[in-house]
C-alpha cells in the first residue's frame, strides 16, 4: 500500500522556493488576508504551488494584508496561507492562461487557547524547519520542548504525531493525535491524521471508523473534501466518496481534480448521465491536457455503453 503523506496541520512550515521558469506565464493572482474581525493580517506566508509545473514559490502579505503573484502560468494552483497562532487555510484556484482574477479574500481563524510568544514561535520555526529537512527525531525534540514549556499548547501534538508518523511509529503517532482530541473533540485534522495512521498500519477497517467520525457539513475546505473522497474511492467505497467529491466541486466548481474524480465515481456507480455531465464540464476548463484526452475516451466509452444498453432493451421487448 502506498504510504499516505503526513498532514502537517496547524503549524506547517512553508519555506520559500525560488521562482522557477516552469510556472512562468501570463496570468496573475492577488488577494487579501484578514482575521476573523476583518482586520488585515501582515506577514502571512502565502505558498503557491502550480500542479502542472510541480513547482511553486512563497510570498507574504503586506500591512494591508495584500499579496501578489504575477507572471504565472494557467492551470490549477494550490495555495496555503500560514501565520503562527492561526489555522492553516488551503484553497485551490484554476487559472486560464492570461487570466487576471478578482482579488481573493481569505479569513484566518485564530487557534483557540494558544498564545504565541516569541520563544514559542522560535521553537516552532526550528521544529518545522527540521521536519521539512527530514530530520524527524530532531524536530520531535523541539516540539516536545514546546509542550514541556507550554503545556497548554495542545495543537503541537499534531506536529509530534507527524514526526512519529514519518518514522513509521504509528501507534505513538495515534497516541499524540488523540491528545489533541482530549482538548478539541471535533478536530477534523486529528481525525484525518488518526485515520491515515491506521491506514498505513494496514488496518483499513479502523481507519474508516475514524474517517467516519468527521461531520462533512463542518468541512469547508475543498482540499480536505477531495482527500477524504479519494481515500474512500481507493477503497471502493464509492457511495461515500461521491458525497465528498460532490461537496468539493460545489465549493470549487473549477477544481479539475475534483471534477475528474467525481466523473469517475459516477461512472463506477453506473450513473452514466451524471458522469457525462461532469466530464463535459471538465472539458470546458481543460480540453488539451493528457487527462483531457482520457476524459474524451471515457465519454466515448460511456456513450457506447448507453447505446448498447438501449439496443439490448429493444431486443428484449
Amino acid at each position: 500500500m502506498r504510504k499516505i503523506a503526513t498532514f502537517i496541520g496547524v503549524f506547517a512550515l512553508l519555506s520559500s522556493i525560488a521562482l522557477a521558469q516552469a510556472y512562468r506565464g501570463k496570468s496573475r493572482l492577488r488577494g487579501f488576508v484578514y482575521d476573523e474581525q476583518g482586520k488585515p493580517l501582515e506577514g502571512v506566508e502565502v505558498k503557491l504551488y502550480c500542479v502542472k509545473a510541480a513547482a511553486g514559490f512563497t510570498t507574504k502579505t503586506d500591512k494591508k494584508g495584500e499579496w501578489k503573484a504575477f507572471w504565472i502560468r494557467g492551470g490549477r494552483w494550490d495555495i496555503d496561507f500560514y501565520k503562527p497562532g492561526y489555522e492553516v487555510k488551503k484553497i485551490s484556484v484554476y487559472l486560464k492562461e492570461g487570466e487576471r482574477k478578482p482579488p481573493i479574500e481569505i479569513k484566518l481563524k485564530k487557534i483557540k487557547g494558544l498564545v504565541i510568544t516569541p520563544e514559542l514561535e522560535g521553537l516552532l520555526v526550528e521544529g518545522n524547519k527540521l521536519f521539512k529537512q527530514g530530520k524527524y527525531k530532531e524536530a520531535l525534540e523541539k516540539f516536545q520542548e514546546i509542550i514541556k514549556q507550554f503545556p497548554d499548547a495542545y495543537p503541537i501534538y499534531i506536529n509530534i504525531g507527524n514526526c512519529y508518523f514519518q518514522m513509521n511509529q504509528y501507534d505513538r503517532a495515534i497516541e499524540a493525535y488523540k491528545k489533541v482530541l482530549q482538548k478539541d473533540k471535533n478536530n477534523i485534522r486529528a481525525f484525518i491524521a488518526i485515520g491515515n495512521a491506521y491506514l498505513n498500519k494496514g488496518n483499513t477497517e479502523e481507519a474508516m471508523k475514524w474517517y467516519g467520525k468527521i461531520e462533512m457539513d463542518k468541512i469547508d475546505d475543498p482540499t480536505v473534501l477531495y482527500n477524504l473522497g479519494t481515500i474512500y474511492y481507493n477503497n471502493a467505497k464509492y457511495d461515500l466518496a461521491l458525497k465528498y467529491y460532490e461537496k468539493c466541486v460545489e465549493l470549487n466548481p473549477k477544481d479539475l481534480d475534483g471534477l475528474y474524480q467525481l466523473g469517475l465515481t459516477y461512472t463506477a456507480l453506473m450513473k452514466f448521465d451524471k458522469a457525462l455531465e461532469v466530464f463535459k464540464k471538465y472539458l470546458e476548463l481543460d480540453n488539451e491536457s493528457e487527462r483531457a484526452q482520457t476524459v474524451k475516451e471515457t465519454i466515448k466509452y460511456i456513450e457506447d455503453t448507453i447505446k448498447e444498453e438501449k439496443q439490448l432493451k429493444k431486443k428484449q421487448k
